[in-house]
């Protein structure tokens, strides 16, 4: 073996490149988590959000190919993209084939930015809501107005540049 062999190899027996691979691995997953952390708040759920990045990442997969590629069971995706389709958080189309047969529906999820757009109006609604508290509940003195102080603006960043 080389010198060279031996210095890149470490007490396991990994070469550098091997070690460069489980680490980006590494890091690649710790990403995702993250990802799906905050997405399973906006989305309600992990299911949905382990969904919604599968098909950012393969947009205009079936329910099967979602299933296999997330690991979830084909009934939960199948209701999960029920759910998304009806909320316009993925859309669907008939996947297209040349044979007779079964075209199942395939999906691809909204842009993020447009996610955004409608979780910032239920959350401008809800601070809205706790604001004018006292004026819903008949307290306060009554200088309560029903103006929304609260008024959530979203840019998109290919605007701002």
């Amino acid at each position: 073996m080389s010198e060279d062999a031996t210095e890149n190899t470490d007490a396991e027996g990994r070469s550098a490149r091997d070690r460069l691979g489980a680490e980006k691995e590494r890091a690649v997953a710790g990403f995702d988590k993250g990802i799906v952390d905050i997405l399973s708040w906006v989305l309600d759920t992990e299911t949905r959000a382990r969904i919604f990045v599968y098909l950012r990442q393969h947009p205009w997969s079936t329910s099967e190919e979602v299933a296999d590629g997330t690991g979830l069971y084909p009934s939960t995706v199948r209701e999960a993209l029920a759910e998304l389709a009806g909320e316009d958080v993925v859309d669907r189309r008939k996947r297209q084939s040349e044979g007779a047969g079964n075209n199942p529906y395939e999906y691809t999820a909204i842009p993020p930015s447009d996610l955004v757009g409608g979780v910032v109006g239920r959350v401008q609604d809800e601070l809205n809501t706790v604001f004018n508290l006292d004026a819903h509940l008949g307290n306060g003195d009554g200088t309560e107005t029903d103006a929304e102080p609260v008024n959530i603006e979203v840019e998109d960043g290919e605007d701002s540049a």
